[in-house]
């Protein structure tokens, strides 16, 4: 039974790529034969489960390679080992069968695995009798993959794990390891390279930054008591209930008395309160899964599967979420399927090869991130990406996912040069494997989680970024997800703004413009972060005038924009008129609440949403045409604009918005109702730091005419009450 010296000896010097075929426990002739390998021992006798001894193993090599026969049956082992008057006990890892069956190699090698993280990763588990900690990855060009950790000096030699058939996943089941515990894959490449140690794809927490070793962990612990939020969510249509989120970034929203991030259960105890006075419907969270670098803001995510240690144990974002749902409030992710980093221990080039992501740099390179592109035509690449979708859904019952930079996905030459990109078979510049990988992702999430949503930053005209995704291998239909930031929107409404009042008459058409095609996709008006960094300046910062100027421009902008066709984003500090631009160093400005005219700000954008929760003419078709008609389209001389919101079987509202400092009244307003039209918002009020001037209540209309009065810079809304 003795293997020839050499094999020991790639043993030993961490080159032997099946350690499993050595060490072990082997059927003999006359019971069993054990091999072990226990640095430091100079003893080593085999223990039954009954506490006596089978036989004691013979030293074969000076770095505790020991052997010999046993009695007994092949089995989990465990040995007794001494050296001097130092004594312990060891529980063989290679005397344990694999725990992954045929199935999951099937399924994974096909792509159509659903609950891969139930299988790949770090799992504590009770097996062959024995609780331990399986752990499991995808490495299909590595010639030897070991698991290291504190718990074998981060030695690679130690625990060289089995690879499992022709797919490439590698496993080993370590027997009395619990949760808490560091851990990487050591990975030699085919040429004999020892790469750089990498963290685990489908860790579920890792250690804070700097450090990047993935950590294992125990069973899920947290009990769900959000079943009514979930049936709510699952019983409608998204696109006709009011949709308001208040966009966040964990990190930077406020901190603690030390300077330091708030927990999850800090920010439970200061944020859903917050929002829930506020009236949002939804908190989306910028990238919260784990990262190295702070100023990634999460985009350059190297932790997919694992929220950032930065704020807590990863069982505090379901608490989290579990206590927003019980106040009423959704939790969106930010999801970045878009961005691979280059970081050694992440995936880039994990198994010495381009394994999830493209070789050639004109398919996988970003020029404008410094990033990889995964490779969605691999099946199990996408796969991997699908499952975390579906990943968060069910594990943190998050709402709905944003995905970041669809449109650098969809197109193969996306800010690249002539000779820089590969046109795809067709000769064409659409990345088909993209557009199959995005369909298969809302199939799945749809499918799967009756009540979640997904939203596409999309800044091209890619046409049915949110219409139904057609079978798989149809080329032609939509992509499949809810939604579709409203990009042009966004772009064009704060160009206008930006400019002077006595010039906006010039521009007229840079706001009538997008209701040609708001109702082409279901779309998300955003006022995202992305607006108010990298020297873009705050919201209000944009715009003109002196600051009571600015001021009312920027309510009659957020007025305009909540009686705009469509659902609402608003990112933190906004609606209280933060003055700074954003940075994830610091916390918001909190302070400027103790001004009337921001706290006006913060008073108007409650009551905004308010009322667009409570009025159904404001949400019921923000996605259809149906929901908007025109009042005043063509009034550039008084840089007025009138649009009737409606809803079948509910009361009109008009929205009309001044865009000069000139007040205007009488105003004639056609109107499609005769009788009372009561003011149900005016974005001029005094409570809003406004100047005061309105229409006392509301007006009356009488052969299809009212006469209004229009404050300056100010966006009013009159409800048809009969």
């Amino acid at each position: 039974m003795t293997p020839p010296s050499d094999a020991i000896t790639a043993l030993v010097e961490g080159r032997h790529d099946d350690p499993f075929s050595l060490l072990g426990v082997f059927p003999g002739p006359d019971g069993a034969f054990a091999r072990t390998w226990i640095p430091g021992a100079e003893t080593v006798e085999a223990i039954g489960p009954d506490g006596r001894s089978l036989g004691t193993l013979k030293p074969v090599h000076d770095a505790g390679i020991f052997e010999g026969a046993i009695a007994g049956e092949p089995g989990p082992t465990t040995y007794h080992a001494a050296r001097g008057e130092a004594e312990w006990r060891v529980v063989d890892p290679y005397s344990f069968g694999p725990v992954l069956g045929p199935m999951d190699e099937y399924l994974f090698a096909e792509g159509t695995h659903q609950r891969l993280w139930d299988r790949m990763g770090a799992h504590l588990i009770r097996h062959q009798d024995a609780d331990g900690m399986h752990f499991a990855v995808w490495a299909p060009n590595a010639s030897r993959v070991s698991l290291v950790g504190g718990f074998n000096h981060w030695d690679g030699r130690r625990h060289v794990m089995r690879r499992r058939g022709s797919v490439g996943v590698w496993e080993i089941f370590i027997p009395g390891l619990g949760a808490g515990e560091p851990y990487k894959f050591e990975i030699v490449s085919q040429g004999g390279a020892l790469l750089p140690q990498k963290a685990d794809p489908f860790a579920f927490a890792a250690e804070l930054r700097p450090r990047t070793a993935s950590l294992t962990t125990g069973p899920f612990q947290h009990q769900w008591q959000d079943d009514g939020h979930r049936e709510h969510w699952a019983s409608v249509d998204p696109r006709r209930v009011p949709i308001s989120i208040y966009e966040v970034h964990a990190g930077s929203w406020d901190k603690d008395e030390n300077g330091w991030f708030l927990s999850w259960d800090q920010l439970a105890e200061r944020l859903i309160p917050y929002v829930v006075d506020m009236g949002f419907t939804h908190i989306e969270f910028l990238p919260i899964t784990e990262h190295p670098y702070d100023p990634s803001w999460g985009y350059q995510t190297t932790g997919l599967y694992a929220p950032s240690a930065r704020f807590g144990d990863h069982e505090g974002f379901a608490r989290f979420v579990d206590a927003a749902h019980q106040a009423g409030v959704g939790v969106l992710l930010d999801w970045v399927p878009a961005h691979f980093p280059l970081d050694a221990h992440g995936l880039a080039r994990f198994d010495g090869t381009a394994l999830y992501e493209h070789d050639d740099p004109r398919l996988g390179y970003h020029p404008d991130w410094n990033t990889a592109i995964y490779n969605f035509g691999r099946r199990e690449v996408s796969s991997y990406l699908v499952n975390n979708a579906l990943f968060w859904a069910e594990r943190y019952h998050i709402d709905g996912l944003r995905v970041d930079a669809v449109a650098s996905m969809l197109y193969r030459d996306y800010s690249r040069k002539a000779g820089e990109w590969i046109p795809n078979e067709q000769g064409g510049r659409e990345n088909w494997e993209a557009v199959e990988f995005l369909r298969a992702t809302n199939r799945a999430v749809y499918g799967q989680h009756p009540g979640i949503f997904t939203v596409a930053e999309e800044s091209t005209s890619w046409p049915g970024v949110s219409h139904p995704a057609p079978p798989p291998g149809e080329r032609n239909g939509g992509l499949g997800f809810g939604f579709k930031w409203n990009m042009g929107w966004m772009h064009d409404t704060l160009q206008y703004m930006a400019r002077e009042p006595i010039y906006r008459q010039h521009h007229h058409g840079e706001i009538t413009f997008g209701l040609v095609y708001s109702f082409s996709e279901n779309f998300v008006l955003p006022l995202s972060h992305d607006e108010v960094v990298h020297g873009k300046g705050s919201i209000l910062a944009k715009m003109p005038g002196d600051d009571w100027q600015q001021f009312a421009n920027l309510r009659l902008y957020y007025a305009f924009m909540w009686g705009y066709p469509g659902k609402k984003l608003l990112f933190m500090g906004q609606e209280f008129a933060q003055r700074a631009e954003w940075s994830e160093e610091r916390a918001l400005d909190w302070g400027l609440r103790c001004s009337h005219a921001h706290e006006g700000v913060r008073n108007l954008v409650r009551d905004l949403n308010r009322l667009y929760r409570e009025t159904p003419a404001l949400h019921a078709r923000d996605c259809e045409g149906e929901g908007f008609e025109w009042l005043v389209a063509d009034d550039s001389a008084n840089s007025v604009f009138a649009w009737l919101r409606k809803a079948p079987g509910e009361k009109p509202v008009a929205v009309i918005t001044n865009m000069t400092p000139i007040a205007r009244a009488p105003y004639r307003l056609p109107l499609p109702e005769d009788g009372r039209w009561t003011e149900v918002l005016n974005s001029d009020a005094g409570e809003y730091w406004g100047s005061g001037l309105g229409n006392m209540g509301g007006i009356e209309a009488k052969d299809g005419v009212g006469w209004v009065t229009l404050p300056p810079l100010a966006t009013i809304m009159l409800r048809f009450d009969g």
